[in-house]
């Protein structure tokens, strides 16, 4: 567990229902991609670049991933700075060439960092953007004004920080996948001069690979329990190394927080690093209202003034009631930008703010059946979905597939799941070693839910039970971890594209409406 204070210079490096109607036989989905087994590529004397997408993320995948690990297997010496900050000295320092806003927090993070850049984006700013984990495709990771990073330009930034990583591997330890992924993204953006970078933090904060950034901004968003085994037990410690990410003098901007000790430990560590703090909806004018409009459906709006912006009535682009306090906190960053010179105009920022992307974020991914994903991975996450879901899409009855690791807070999720569901299937993400056993999850939601349920091996299985109990007007919400959405969507998509090329003929008697 990582110690609550840090250094000067260097953080400390220790570890931080209803009868299904009768339906066609086909199944939903039917295959699977398996991986190739392929070697792992090596690094070493001769080494000049990998041969292609494929060797360079089975080089990345081999390394450590704590995304990957359960807690308690995490090597200890995975929880410092020096490596990361060896390395960037090896890449000749590239996270010092940009601005930067950088963002932490146990959830919105990821919405926050969407927004933000989009705004900055409409703002016509050159945009880079690092967020993880990715859903379906780990190039999503970096992204260029919206864009991801090709797969060409993908290999090429493995290859050099791969070298970079060999190059210091004896004095400084081997570099983690987490490491290796930001050092490619700070080489892309410093290669590519953005006007501003959107750093999102992997875990915790203080000890993050993203931490050698001295950025323009940083934000936090709302914090709760998690990952306790890495970052401590109690709000309070796992506040502090959040707020680790504080800089002397940088300013940094929160939203009020659910316990009062949170905010009091981030303003603690805001004021011992001499850092401007302000929080949404406190020191800066915000306020939202719930709409409805033909345009846009149900949706939040929000307003936030401040002597140098004034945003009004300003559309939320993510679906949910608590997205309207993540779009105050993007909205406040481009404040604090502005103060420090980055040219932003409230116009463009609404306008960009309107293309934000919502991967994984109540997402329709298929659209007969209705499917859609959300990477909701804790129970305050999955109650925002279960509320937002009500209020923003018209179903008869709601089946959720979930699926997540085994070291969340299973409790509490499985009770937030029974608030909205009138079925659940419980399945797991072949990708995620981490995955709880499905008939696990069934046993336990069982023992306090009357709501109908199963557990199924595979998504694939849990999917096609789920189309085959759906009625025309029924929705069905896969989530619970992004592992297991990223999952779904990779096979979602491989099912349309195969009705769009496959021509399957109608046989007398069966429904004409097959997808």
């Amino acid at each position: 567990m990582p110690p609550s204070k840090k250094s000067n210079s260097r953080r400390d490096s220790k570890k931080p229902g209803r009868p299904a109607k009768k339906r066609r036989r086909h199944s939903l989905l039917r295959v699977i991609r398996k991986d190739t087994g392929a070697p792992t590529p090596a690094v070493g004397p001769g080494f000049k670049s990998f041969g292609d997408f494929d060797e360079a993320t089975r080089y990345l995948y081999s390394r450590t991933n704590v995304e990957a690990l359960r807690p308690s297997k995490v090597p200890s010496q995975v929880w410092k700075l020096d490596r990361m900050e060896a390395l960037m000295e090896a890449l000749d320092n590239p996270h010092r060439s940009f601005r930067s806003v950088h963002i932490a927090g146990s959830k919105g993070k990821g919405s926050v960092c969407e927004m933000t850049g989009a705004a900055l984006v409409g703002c016509g700013l050159t945009t880079g953007l690092y967020t993880s984990p990715h859903v379906a495709d780990i190039r999503e990771r970096i992204r260029l004004n919206g864009q991801m990073v090709s797969e060409a330009d993908f290999v090429a930034l493995i290859s050099e920080v791969a070298l970079a990583a060999e190059s210091i591997r004896r004095r400084a330890g081997a570099s983690t996948f987490f490491e290796l992924m930001t050092a490619a993204a700070f080489v892309h953006f410093a290669r590519e001069a953005v006007d501003v970078a959107v750093v999102e933090v992997g875990l915790g904060g203080r000890l993050d690979s993203t931490n050698v950034l001295t950025p323009d901004v940083c934000a936090i968003t709302s914090i709760q329990l998690e990952h306790t085994q890495i970052l401590g037990d109690t709000l309070e410690k796992i506040a502090r190394e959040k707020a680790g990410i504080i800089k002397p003098g940088v300013p940094i901007i929160t939203i009020p927080q659910q316990k009062s000790v949170v905010l009091e430990t981030i303003k603690e560590v805001a004021a011992r690093e001499g850092a401007p703090i302000s929080v949404v909806g406190q020191s800066i004018d915000f306020s939202s209202r719930y709409e409805t409009t033909p345009q846009l459906g149900a949706h939040m709006r929000v307003s936030l003034s401040t002597p140098r912006v004034q945003f009004e009535h300003v559309a939320v682009p993510l679906k949910g009631e608590h997205q309207a306090m993540n779009c105050g906190l993007a909205l406040s960053i481009l404040d604090r930008l502005k103060e420090r010179g980055v040219p932003i105009t409230e116009r463009g920022a609404a306008a960009g703010l309107a293309k934000t992307p919502n991967p994984a974020r109540m997402e329709l991914v298929y659209s007969q059946p209705r499917i859609i994903v959300d990477g909701a991975h804790n129970p305050e996450s999955i109650h925002a979905l279960m509320k937002s879901l009500g209020a923003h899409i018209k179903y008869d009855s709601l089946i959720v597939i979930f699926g997540c690791a085994s070291d969340k807070d299973i409790a509490g999720m499985l009770a937030r799941l029974g608030t909205g569901a009138d079925k659940v299937i419980f399945t797991r993400a072949e990708s995620n070693p981490r995955a709880a056993d499905p008939r696990d999850l069934l046993r336990r939601f069982s023992e306090s839910s009357t709501k109908m349920c199963l557990a199924e091996k595979s998504l694939k299985d849990a999917i096609n039970a789920a189309a085959k109990s759906a009625h025309k007007d029924d929705l069905i919400c896969i989530t619970g971890s992004f592992y297991l959405a990223g999952e779904a969507k990779k096979l979602l998509a491989a099912k349309k594209a195969s009705d769009a090329s496959v021509r399957v003929p109608v046989k007398s008697g069966a429904s004409s409406g097959r997808k």
